[in-house]
């Protein structure tokens, strides 16, 4: 009995979390915007691969791998906001046309 609520609950987790990245690829897609792109990438990024990674610790039990999950879900979380701000950065400063498409502080800092 506990087996299949163990499947159940990591099969939930995991489909939760591939349709929340199908959510993302659906705004990369609707988006004209590159700072929106990657807005709707990251947000919906970061939601996905916790359901997907805590789906499959909940699948594999406790053992080794579950920490190895849980350290690959520790780095995804602090790798992928950091990369997405520095991303933006870049943008903000070689877009010409950035002041046409959304507001900019005069310094150029968000």
């Amino acid at each position: 009995m506990m087996a299949w609520l163990q499947l159940i609950a990591g099969g939930i987790l995991i489909v939760i979390g591939v349709l929340t990245m199908c959510a993302a690829v659906f705004g990369v897609w609707r988006f004209h915007y590159v700072l929106n792109r990657m807005h709707a990438a990251a947000m919906t990024d970061s939601l996905g691969i916790l359901c997907v990674i805590l789906g499959l610790m909940i699948l594999s039990g406790f053992q080794f791998g579950t920490l190895k999950l849980a350290l690959i879900l520790a780095f995804f979380w602090l790798a992928g906001p950091v990369s997405s701000h520095m991303i933006s950065n870049l943008e903000i400063l070689i877009n010409e046309n950035l002041k046409e498409e959304c507001e900019v502080p005069e310094d150029g800092s968000l």
